[in-house]
Parts: C-alpha cells; sequence; structure tokens
C-alpha cells in the first residue's frame, strides 16, 4: 500500500536527522535562543534577501495561524479568507476561538481576488459589523494552485491602500517556489505581503514553521505573544537545527522541486488517459475526478482522500506527493491509471 494522502507522513529528510544526532548531547539555549536558531535565522534571511524582517520558529501551522490572526486583530477586527482557506475549513475554529470572526469568499481555483476582498470591505459598513483588517492567503492554495507575481501584487496594492494587513500562508511555499509555472521569489513575497511563513513541517522537517514578520509595525513584544499562546518551545534548538540544515544550501527547495517533478509524472499519466481535473494540476496536490468505479480500485493500493462528489457516479479526489516520495510507488500508481 503506497501512501499519496499527505506530505507529512514521512518523518524527516536525513540531512535533518544526522544534524539532531550530531548535536543531540549538546547543550543550548532554550526558547529559539540558542546558536542554531540565530545561525538559521541568518540563512533564511540570506535566502530572503533583507536583513530586517523577524524570524520565529512555531511548531505547526495551525498555531501559526492562530498566533498571527489573534496578535494583529482588535477584538472587533475579521480576516477575511477563500472559502477553501485553511483557517476556515481545516482548523476546527481555532481562529474564531480566538474572538475573530472569517469572513470567507468564493474561491477562484483556490484563489481569492480583489474584487472579493473589496466587497466583504463595502458591505461591513459599520459599527454594527465586524471591521476587516486582514486578508489571508496561501501559496500553495488548499487546491494546490499558485499565485502570480501579478496577482499578488494586485492584492497587495489593494491591501496597502485599504488599510488591511496582508498575512500569506507558505505551509506548502517550497512547492509553489519551485513549481513551473511559478515567478515569485522569497524577496518578492517578503516585499509584498506584512507577514509570513515558511512551512517545514510539509517539506522535509520532522515539525515547525518558519514565521516572516516583515512589516515593522508588527514586530514589538511578539515573543511574548508566542508564549502567551503557547506556543514557545522550550527545545526551541530542536527547530533551528531543522531550518539549518534546509536553509544552509538550497535543500529546501529540492524538496519542493522533487514533490513537484513526481506530481507532474502521475497527472501527465491522468491527462494521458484522458481524465479531467477538479481545479488545474501545478504543484504537488492533484485532483483528478474519477468514476466511483475506479477510486475503489486505486484506493486497493494506494492511500489518497476524497475532494468533492462531482456527481453520483463521479468525485475529485486528492494525490499528494513530498519530498519522500519514491520512484517506485509513483510508478506503481502510474501504471495502474
Amino acid at each position: 500500500m503506497f501512501s499519496f494522502n499527505n506530505d507529512y507522513s514521512e518523518g524527516a529528510h536525513p540531512r535533518i536527522l544526522e544534524a539532531m544526532c550530531k548535536y543531540n548531547l549538546e547543550q543550548n539555549n532554550g526558547y529559539g535562543e540558542d546558536a542554531h536558531s540565530l545561525k538559521a535565522k541568518e540563512y533564511i534571511k540570506r535566502h530572503i534577501g533583507r536583513e530586517d524582517v523577524d524570524i520565529h520558529f512555531i511548531p505547526g501551522g495551525t498555531q501559526t495561524n492562530m498566533l498571527v490572526i489573534s496578535s494583529f486583530l482588535r477584538p472587533h477586527h475579521c480576516v477575511i479568507s477563500a472559502d477553501t482557506g485553511h483557517i476556515n475549513v481545516h482548523e476546527t475554529g481555532a481562529v474564531e476561538a480566538t474572538g475573530h470572526k472569517v469572513v470567507t469568499i468564493p474561491h477562484v481555483d483556490g484563489k481569492i481576488t480583489v474584487e472579493g476582498i473589496a466587497e466583504v470591505q463595502n458591505y461591513h459598513c459599520d459599527e454594527h459589523m465586524v471591521l476587516p483588517r486582514m486578508v489571508y492567503i496561501s501559496n500553495t492554495t488548499e487546491l494546490g494552485t499558485v499565485y502570480t507575481k501579478d496577482e499578488l501584487k494586485g492584492i497587495s496594492e489593494y491591501c496597502r491602500n485599504n488599510n488591511l494587513l496582508l498575512f500569506l500562508d507558505g505551509a506548502r511555499i517550497a512547492s509553489a517556489l519551485t513549481c513551473k509555472l511559478n515567478d515569485l521569489t522569497l524577496h518578492d513575497i517578503a516585499n509584498l505581503v506584512d507577514v509570513f511563513y515558511i512551512g517545514g513541517t510539509k517539506n522535509g522537517a520532522l515539525l515547525g514553521e518558519a514565521l516572516v514578520i516583515c512589516n515593522d509595525e508588527l514586530k514589538e513584544d511578539f515573543r511574548y505573544l508566542i508564549k502567551h499562546r503557547g506556543a514557545m518551545m522550550a527545545k526551541g534548538f530542536v527547530m533551528g537545527m531543522q531550518f539549518e540544515a534546509l536553509f544552509e544550501d538550497d535543500l529546501y527547495f529540492k524538496l519542493g522541486e522533487h514533490a513537484n517533478i513526481l506530481a507532474e509524472k502521475i497527472g501527465l499519466a491522468f491527462r494521458d488517459k484522458g481524465y479531467s481535473f477538479y481545479v488545474p494540476a501545478q504543484t504537488n496536490q492533484l485532483f483528478p475526478i474519477l468514476s466511483n468505479e475506479m477510486i475503489e480500485r486505486l484506493s486497493k493500493k494506494f492511500l489518497f482522500s476524497i475532494q468533492k462528489k462531482i456527481d453520483n457516479s463521479h468525485s475529485a479526489v486528492r494525490f499528494v506527493t513530498s519530498w519522500a516520495t519514491s520512484e517506485e510507488s509513483v510508478n506503481a500508481l502510474i501504471n495502474e491509471i
């Protein structure tokens, strides 16, 4: 049984494990103030091309999303998200539990548009309604699509002209930045958003996300806020070692590229057999539309998930490749297709 169920089924890349074993008995400062975390931040800043950003390592994506949104919004503020957004669908009301409403707009292949954001702002017109103050997007989106530079520029300009913070969830940013359609860099993203994060959990790390705060007005006392939300690890050096290994060179991007290359092979196999897709296949998440019979047949040998029922006899399913997906598993799936 081969798994294409998600991109966090495996442990960690061998280079990370080697580093953790090498430094296992080394004594480090706690709470992210160790030499490895400082070195990792130095490497990440080099890849971003900016020294003036603040970087914090947070254990997981939901913690990061909840922390950012609860920290930067006042009690009467809300956050705008695509209806497919992770904070709306897959976080068990974590953001709402902090007192902030998630206002959703229809997605276009997983993405939101300036027109959709403007419609929310125009509708929320007085003090009897929550006040939009942040826009949340993810790259890649929950449907594996990516924002182009022009799309992100448009959203960024609208947000800056309309007193909205722009937060980019980068849980799968490695896949986004290494796909063939991408024309963004980490430097571009840092210049266009107020805050974003670089996902480690879904790209070779055991755990951890690197939160990057670009807007100077959001930096003050943030370590207090991390601690307040229970997201500050005593053994922060565990995350520091991992991101040090991922960003010392181009390993982080090579792992994202690996997942994309293998996903492309699977996508081509489906297309060659005449299958269509729920959304365009762009990165490491694929959503082919299959018959019930095909789903039943494939499920005997492969793990994957049902995304959406299309009609009584067809559903869109999700296949996900990862940094650790093997050629063997991909070839087995292609042969079955």
